[in-house]
This record gives structure tokens, C-alpha cells and sequence, in this order.
């Protein structure tokens, strides 16, 4: 134990070290840094720190068994005999998710709403007698949950008779969406992509509507392939680059015109605040099919890594059959992810850890931007270095020697996204080992790694943007990936079906271990 100590101590040569607990310090009060722009807005924090949103596909496509409807289906067809939109919210907020998105609209056509501007609504439907609307219900079901209302709106339209004459349906489209967003309250996003009938000379009038919906909603984001608030991942697959920047160039694609390699990655030079969405299904399909099975609980904590861990939100599909209810088979799987989730990070190792940093901006004693800030899970509160250094590290006491495969690393991202290159070692042996080599941080980035067991973890930051700075560092246990301990290195094993991580030595690192991805 002596000798681990003592090269604790001389980790850091010529730098003091700040224990992080026990420390009073009477520096006079330091401003924090200066924010690195882009930044996010408030509507847009706001959507970050909300992690996943449940997508609500639903409509005529629901009862026809289709995909994309034609607009020709009988409004007669729409007929749930036991719709709950109660069930739908109460199911997202329990399973952690900060907002509900519905397809108010969707290609054909139907309004889930009662719509002036269209006879092809839940107005003409049998269900609740012509006087149902699904998105009150929703909106009422959302803020008795304390939930956030999102609504998809098709700028698609193949029932409304002017689609196809710009202006005719341009004011169609703003007609609608102005009945949306003025009829139910806070609406906090507005979800759209750029689906085009084929042979329509029809061109969207994109910067009025986004115009029209800021202007009517102070709290919302817009959702688009290319923004104006956030981005489309690139895929269906809800897979997130491994590097993945909220900084975008809105000026480099748009909208049904994307360079799939920059939405996944996003851009550290970028002028604008677009952080990435990460849509995908919990089915096959978008619309609910009987034939169709649902993902298991695992495959969804293998997305949840790849989104909300890539400093993404989640948006996953989960559409209500035709009774109007989500079945009982994806509430069941939407439980399992939840208490899965529950479990791994319920318990922290780092939690009472004691923190020790290379600098600390005001000095030392400062305790505004001290180590220990980074044991708080908030976004408010971090470690930020003394300006002018070129490379910072922090060290972390465990307590006790723990054995773990997850770690955790959050940004104060109001503060400007900021790390590029960094590391995680362990030391094994009185040797480190690098188990994390790491690009992107963001609001939230989670690795797995080969399981591995220590006391004494450090955090080297190789390059930012400018000083970085540190909101959370957690450490933790999966049980439920598929994983393996470093004995067993020589078995790469598949942790993220899309990559393979596996432990090497690398004499170039000086015999460490390093978790290659």
C-alpha cells in the first residue's frame, strides 16, 4: 500500500495535488471561464437534459395494417375501442422518458385532431362519435405526468387536394400547425423531415414555418434532418457516431439533402448548437402490426449506449395497436429496459470517492470549481482547470478496489462543448492501464469496457477546445451486455453490435492494457 501511495504522489511532478475532500480554501470569489461557443438555448438544454422521448406512431396506418397510407382510407377505418392516451404517458414517464412525440399527422393525411382546414380527421371517424381528439388527450395525459408534448406534423399530404400547389398548401400546412401549436398548451417539439410525394412540384416553405413556430412557441425545438434545433442522427438504427459534436454547420446540409457521415459526427468547428437525435423503432415497422415482435430489453440498452451515451436523446418508437393501448408485450419490454437501467446505475463506485486534480481554477482551495464537483450528478456544477495548461488530469480513490465495465463522463454543455481527446487508466499492479481512450464527451457519454478491477482510476484530457471542464465521472456495473474480464482478452467479444471491443497490450503505451473500439 506504501508504494501504491507513494506513486500517487508523484503522478503529478511539480503540480500540487487538491484533495477533494476536507479542504477549505479562502481564495476570493472566481468567475467561471468564458463560455466557448456555440451554446445551447434554454429550449434546447431543456430538450438535452430530457434524454429519451417516446415516439408515438399512430393512425388510419394502425387499423389498415400499412405503413404509409394511401389518403384514401376511410376515416371509418379509424375506430379504437380503448384508447388511452394516460396509459401512453404514464408509460414514458415511468420508463424516463422527458417527452412524448405524436404523429399528429402523418403521410396520409389524417388528423389525429379535429382540424378546420380538412374533412379527413377523427371528426369524420366513428371513434368517441366524431368528438374524440387524440391530441388533447395526449397534452392533458403529458402534463398530469409532468412530461413534455411533442407532435409530428407531415409536410407529406396525400388526402389534401391543394398538396402540390406551393402556395394553396403552404398556407394549408401553416393552418394546421398554428392549430396545433395554439390549442394545447406547451408544445416543447416539433418533429419534421422532408418526405415528398413523388410527381408534385411542390416546394416546403421551411424558414416560414420554422418562423411561424418559434413565434408561437417560446419552449419548443424544431426536429429536422438539418434543424434549426436538432439534427437527425442519419439512420433508423438510433446509433449515434462513436464521435459525436453538438456543434453542426446548419449551412451544410438540408433538409432531404444530408451528408450522412457529418449529421452522425457533427462538426467541432460548427457555428450552430444542432445536437443529434437518435430515432429508431421498438418494432420492425413504425405503425403497430400484429405479426410483428418487439425488441428485447437488452438490444434497447445496446441503443441507449450508442444515443443517450453519444451525447444524443433517444427518441424510440413505441406505437399504440388498434385498440388504442401500447401492447402488453412492449410495456413488458419497455419495464425490463427501465429496471435494467435502474440497476446498473444505481450504484455508483465513485460516489464517496476522493478526488484529486492537477489544477483548479482560483487556486487550490477554491472549492466553486473543485475536484469533488465532478461526484454530483448536475450539469451546474464542475471542475474547471487554471487556464494556459496544455494537458490536466484528475485522480480518483475508489475506497475500496471495486470491479466495473461502465464509465460515465458529462460536460456542463451550457458552458460550450469542449474535450476532443481523452483517457481513462486503472492502476493494476502499480502499472496503469488505459481501459477508455476516448474523442467526444458532450451532455453524456457512457463506455463499456472489459470488466476490470481497482482502486485508483485517472482521467487525462488530452486536447479541448479550450480548458475543459468536468461535470460528472461515474463509475459502474453491467451485468446485463454481454462483457468479459481481462482474463479473457484474448476472446474479443462483441459488447455493441457494431463494435468490437477488445483488450490488447500495446508496448507503444508503455505495457498497458488499452480497450481498442
Amino acid at each position: 500500500m506504501a508504494t501504491i501511495l507513494l506513486l500517487l504522489l508523484g503522478l503529478l511532478v511539480g503540480l500540487p495535488l487538491h484533495r477533494a475532500h476536507g479542504v477549505t480554501g479562502s481564495a476570493a470569489p472566481t468567475p467561471p471561464p468564458l463560455p466557448v461557443l456555440p451554446v445551447p438555448s434554454y429550449a434546447q438544454l431543456q430538450w438535452q437534459l430530457s434524454e429519451m422521448a417516446l415516439f408515438l406512431h399512430f393512425g388510419p396506418n394502425t387499423f389498415t395494417d400499412s405503413e404509409w397510407g394511401s389518403g384514401r382510407a376511410d376515416p371509418a377505418v379509424f375506430a379504437p375501442s380503448a384508447l388511452d392516451a394516460g396509459q401512453w404517458a404514464r408509460a414514458a414517464a415511468a420508463g424516463g422518458f422527458g417527452r412524448v412525440v405524436l404523429t399528429a399527422k402523418h403521410h396520409d393525411g389524417f388528423c389525429l385532431w379535429p382540424s378546420a382546414l380538412t374533412n379527413y380527421s377523427v371528426a369524420a371517424s366513428p371513434w368517441k362519435g366524431g368528438a374524440g381528439d387524440v391530441v388533447g388527450e395526449l397534452a392533458a395525459a403529458a402534463r398530469a405526468e409532468g412530461i413534455g408534448l411533442g407532435l409530428y406534423l407531415s409536410p407529406w399530404d396525400r388526402h389534401e387536394p391543394v398538396y402540390g400547389d406551393t402556395v394553396a398548401y403552404n398556407e394549408h400546412y401553416l393552418g394546421q400547425m398554428t392549430e396545433l401549436l395554439t390549442r394545447y398548451g406547451d408544445v416543447e417539439e416539433v418533429w419534421l423531415d422532408g418526405a415528398k410525394g413523388e410527381g408534385k412540384d411542390m416546394d416546403y416553405m421551411f424558414d416560414a414555418w420554422f418562423a411561424l413556430i418559434h413565434q408561437l412557441q417560446q419552449r419548443v425545438v424544431i426536429f429536422s434532418d438539418a434543424g434549426p434545433d436538432t439534427r437527425w442522427v442519419g439512420d433508423e438504427a438510433g446509433v449515434a457516431g462513436y464521435t459525436c459534436w453538438s456543434p453542426f454547420n446548419k449551412s451544410t446540409v438540408t433538409i432531404g439533402h444530408i451528408i450522412p457521415e457529418y449529421s452522425r459526427c457533427g462538426d467541432p468547428f460548427g457555428q450552430d448548437w444542432v445536437p443529434a437525435e437518435c430515432d429508431v423503432s421498438i418494432r420492425p415497422g413504425w405503425f403497430w402490426h400484429a405479426s410483428e415482435k418487439p425488441k428485447n430489453a437488452t438490444t434497447l440498452l445496446d441503443i441507449y449506449y450508442k444515443s443517450v451515451g453519444r451525447n444524443c436523446l433517444l427518441i424510440l418508437n413505441v406505437p399504440p395497436n388498434s385498440s388504442g393501448l401500447i401492447s402488453t408485450e412492449d410495456m413488458q419490454v419497455l419495464q425490463e429496459f427501465t429496471e435494467i437501467r435502474q440497476t446498473i446505475f444505481s450504484q455508483n463506485f465513485a460516489a464517496n470517492a476522493t478526488v484529486t486534480a492537477s489544477t483548479v481554477r482560483g487556486g487550490l482551495g477554491n472549492q466553486q470549481f473543485a475536484p469533488s464537483n465532478v461526484l454530483q450528478e448536475s450539469i451546474y456544477s464542475y471542475w474547471a482547470p487554471e487556464e494556459g495548461q496544455s494537458s490536466w488530469e484528475m485522480l480518483f480513490d475508489l475506497g475500496q478496489s471495486a470491479s466495473f465495465n461502465v464509465i460515465q463522463l458529462q460536460e456542463p454543455i451550457q458552458m460550450g462543448q469542449r474535450v476532443i481527446k481523452f483517457r481513462v487508466e486503472i492502476l493494476v499492479d502499480e502499472l496503469w492501464q488505459t481501459i477508455v481512450e476516448g474523442t467526444t464527451i458532450g451532455y453524456k457519454r457512457l463506455f463499456q469496457f472489459p470488466v476490470v478491477e481497482g482502486q485508483f482510476l485517472k482521467l487525462s484530457i488530452d486536447s479541448a477546445r479550450a480548458d475543459p471542464l468536468i461535470s460528472f465521472f461515474g463509475v459502474f456495473m453491467d451485468s446485463f451486455s454481454v462483457t468479459y474480464s481481462l482474463e479473457n482478452h484474448e476472446k474479443p467479444s462483441v459488447v455493441n453490435s457494431s463494435e468490437v471491443i477488445m483488450l490488447r497490450t500495446d508496448h507503444s503505451f508503455g505495457n498497458k492494457s488499452i480497450a481498442t473500439m
